[in-house]
């Protein structure tokens, strides 16, 4: 039996009706993701100087990036923060979305709700509320070192800070990824748990055989958010840097690097070299990390 094919202007029609659908996220895409992206490569190519103007140089300002080295000392530092803060940041966020779906804790809604309300306090208040409680002098760490009559470490001394900042990403993303594990655990069908209670399995074995399997996937995605996250740290440093200039400089982090070159600097072009260049390098951490994990789950 054959199949009449459509007449040719009723699939012109069909495939006109399909780019309608899609055009304006396509337009908008264009515009503001490909079109500032392909600006950047364009001003990475050349180099404005007080004598001489722009000229073209090439490559030469992405070798000077990949030897410079307040860049490098940047990306170490955030490189330290999400070796650390990232994994205390999921462990917490999944032991609270385990402890909600079990179903054992009192009050899980209002509970639920607390974990996630700081997600929605701006990062520029969460940040100002913590710099004014790290205070040694005026805020809450100093008032209990006169309530203790001891004077206790300083937040924002240099030692510190970078610890200090991962207190303050934890504080706000915990609730975030809480929900994303939460929701990804609510999926899982009860006939599973009801099997597993038949065969005498305990809570923990329970966990570690169908939750924490069953939600593999939720856990590469919030951890390759999360690294998105730390390569660009940008507001908490900035923030606290007004508090604790000797602490955090202007080279931080990378991405306050980037906004320092471009508007206190004057070098937009060597900006958007050094943008593009942890750009890519964020991108490829990502995606190995997106390659082991999606091997795990094989």
């Amino acid at each position: 039996m054959t199949t009449l094919q459509p007449p040719v202007a009723l699939r012109r029609r069909r495939s006109w009706t399909g780019w309608g659908f899609i055009g304006p996220f396509v337009l908008v895409f264009a515009l503001v993701f490909l079109a500032p992206l392909a600006y950047s490569v364009y001003l990475s190519l050349f180099r404005t100087q007080l004598i001489g103007g722009t000229t073209f140089v090439g490559l030469d300002n992405y070798q000077q990036a990949l030897q410079d080295g307040q860049f490098w000392e940047g990306v170490a530092r955030v490189g330290l923060f999400l070796l650390i803060q990232v994994p205390i940041m999921l462990g917490i966020a999944l032991l609270v979305a385990l402890a909600i779906d079990s179903g054992r804790l009192y009050g899980k809604d209002f509970f639920r709700i607390t974990v996630f309300l700081p997600y929605a306090v701006p990062a520029v208040v969460a940040t100002l509320m913590w710099g004014f409680m790290y205070g040694t002098r005026y805020g809450l760490v100093g008032d209990l070192g006169d309530a203790f009559g001891t004077k206790l470490p300083d937040p924002l001394s240099a030692d510190l800070v970078l610890a200090s900042l991962g207190n303050i990403v934890t504080w706000e993303f915990v609730g975030y990824n809480m929900l994303i594990f939460f929701a990804a655990l609510r999926v899982v069908p009860h006939s599973l748990y009801e099997a597993a209670e038949i065969d005498g399995a305990g809570q923990w074995r329970v966990i570690t055989a169908i939750k924490l399997p069953a939600i593999r996937g939720a856990l590469v995605i919030a951890t390759i958010f999360s690294i998105i996250g730390s390569f660009q740290l940008f507001n908490e440093p900035a923030i606290l840097q007004k508090l604790t200039p000797n602490a955090i400089t202007t080279d931080y982090t990378p991405n306050y690097y980037t906004y320092s070159l471009s508007f206190a600097g004057q070098q937009q072009n060597y900006s958007a070299t050094v943008a593009i260049v942890m750009g890519v390098l964020t991108m490829i951490v990502a995606y190995v990390v997106q390659l082991r994990g999606m091997r795990k789950g094989a």
